[in-house]
C-alpha cells in the first residue's frame, strides 16, 4: 500500500525540518540525533500513552537503545499543574530534549516543558504580549522533534503554546522563535485510527486557522497564499477523512492542512480564537469543536469588512455562487456534514459565562487580529448569537 503513496513522501524545511511521509516514524532516533537530544522525555497525552502508535514509537526507541521517560499527566487543555509536573520529570529525569507526541495538548505541553526547563522567571512573564519573549535565556531552551498524531491545531510547527492560568481561568500564549521543535515527523499512518468525530473536530480547527488568517488585516502575503492551499485541502479531504478514516491520501493531506493553518496564522487569529479561549477555560469545551461552532458568527460579523475576501476564497474553492456569503453557507454545509452543532449550548456554554466570558475574549491575544475591532460589549452579542443560534 505504501508504494501507491510514494509521492506523498518529502523533506521539508518550511517553517522548520519536517519528515512527510507515511511509516517515517521508523525515523525518530535519527530525528532526535539531529535535532542532538540523547536522553528524552517522551510527553503525551493519556488517551494514547497506552495505544499501539505510541508503543510502536517507544518500541523504536527501544531498539535504539535510547533511553527515555514517557510523561503523560497532560489535560485537554494544558494547565500550569500540567507544567510543573513535566519539569519535574524532566529534571529528575536528567533530560536533554522533549519528543512531543500527540495532538495539541501534548505539543504545548512538552514545548512549554523544553522552553522552561532553563529558564528562572515563570512561565506568564513569556505571554506573548509585546517584547516579553526576549526575557527568556535562549541558550537554555532544549530541543524538541515533535510528532503530531492529530490533524488540526498545526502546533508541531508553532512558535507558542496555549496554557491555563488558574489564578483568572484564563488561557495565556506563551511565544519564542526557539521554541519551534528543531525536527517534526508528520506521519500520516499515525491518524489513521483517529475517531471520526475527533477528525471532525481537528478538521475544523485546522480550517479556523486559515481562515482567520486570511481575514485577518495584517499584511503577510506568504501567509495569506499558504491560507488559500490549506482551505482548499481541507474542503477537497476533510469529508473524506471523516467518511473513511484509513483512507491514508485523506490523512496525510489534512495532516499538510493541519501544518499549513499553523504556518498562516503568523497572519494572525481573531474572535473565533478570542471566543474559544474562555469557553474551554470556563467550561471545558474541545477547542477545535467550539472554533466550529462560532466560526458562521464570526463571518457574520466581519462581513462588511471582509466581504471582497470571502468572495475571493470562494473563487479559489470554486463555490456555487463565488461571492462572500458562499463561504458562510459552505461553512455551515460542511458542519452539518462533519455533525458539528450549530450553537455553544448544545456544547455547554450557556449564558451563564456571560459577562465573564465577553471580558476575558476582549483581553485575548486574538482580539488585535480580527479584522472588526472586537469590545467585550460585541462579544457579549456575540456569545448570545452563537449560544442562541442567531445568526
Amino acid at each position: 500500500m505504501l508504494d501507491r503513496y510514494a509521492s506523498l513522501t518529502a523533506n521539508w524545511s518550511y517553517p522548520t525540518a519536517i519528515r512527510f511521509g507515511a511509516g517515517r516514524i521508523v525515523e525518530l532516533p535519527a530525528a532526535l540525533a539531529a535535532a542532538g537530544i540523547r536522553k528524552p522525555l517522551f510527553v503525551t497525552d493519556p488517551g494514547l500513552a497506552n495505544l499501539p502508535i505510541v508503543r510502536k514509537a517507544l518500541a523504536i526507541l527501544d531498539e535504539a537503545k535510547i533511553r527515555y521517560t514517557v510523561f503523560s499527566q497532560v489535560d485537554g487543555n494544558p494547565t500550569l499543574r500540567n507544567l510543573d509536573d513535566g519539569l519535574i520529570s524532566y529534571k529528575s529525569g536528567e533530560h536533554d530534549g522533549v519528543i512531543a507526541f500527540g495532538g495539541g495538548s501534548a505539543m504545548d505541553i512538552g514545548k512549554t516543558i523544553a522552553f522552561m526547563a532553563g529558564q528562572t522567571r515563570p512561565v506568564w512573564d513569556f505571554e506573548d504580549r509585546a517584547d516579553w519573549w526576549t526575557r527568556a535565556d535562549a541558550t537554555a531552551i532544549a530541543p524538541v522533534v515533535a510528532v503530531p498524531t492529530t490533524a488540526g491545531t498545526g502546533s508541531e510547527v508553532g512558535r507558542a503554546t496555549v496554557i491555563t492560568d488558574p489564578a483568572d481561568h484564563t488561557k495565556k500564549i506563551i511565544f519564542h522563535p526557539l521554541m519551534q521543535p528543531k525536527i517534526v515527523i508528520e506521519d500520516p499512518e499515525l491518524t489513521l485510527d483517529l475517531p471520526a468525530k475527533i477528525t471532525a473536530w481537528t478538521g475544523m480547527d485546522a480550517l479556523s486557522h486559515s481562515l482567520e488568517a486570511w481575514s485577518s488585516p495584517f499584511f503577510h502575503p506568504l501567509s495569506a497564499g499558504i491560507a488559500l492551499e490549506g482551505m482548499r485541502l481541507v474542503k477537497d479531504w476533510l469529508p473524506i477523512a471523516f467518511r473513511d478514516g484509513h483512507n491514508l491520501e485523506a490523512r496525510s493531506y489534512m495532516l499538510i492542512a493541519s501544518s499549513m493553518g499553523a504556518v498562516a496564522f503568523q497572519k494572525g487569529l481573531g474572535a473565533m480564537h478570542a471566543m474559544s479561549h474562555p469557553s474551554s477555560s470556563l467550561r471545558g469545551t474541545h477547542h477545535g469543536l467550539t472554533n466550529a461552532v462560532v466560526m458562521p458568527y464570526v463571518l457574520k460579523f466581519n462581513l462588511p469588512v471582509i466581504e471582497d475576501k470571502l468572495a475571493a476564497l470562494a473563487r479559489y474553492l470554486d463555490l456555487p455562487g463565488q461571492n462572500a456569503t458562499s463561504v458562510i453557507d459552505w461553512v455551515l454545509a460542511l458542519r452539518s456534514e462533519l455533525g458539528i452543532p450549530h450553537t455553544l449550548k448544545e456544547i455547554g456554554v450557556d449564558e451563564s459565562v456571560l459577562p465573564e466570558a465577553a471580558r476575558m475574549a476582549e483581553l485575548d491575544p486574538s482580539t488585535g487580529g480580527n479584522p472588526v475591532p472586537v469590545t467585550a460589549k460585541d462579544y457579549d452579542v456575540l456569545f448570545r448569537n452563537a449560544i442562541n443560534g442567531t445568526l
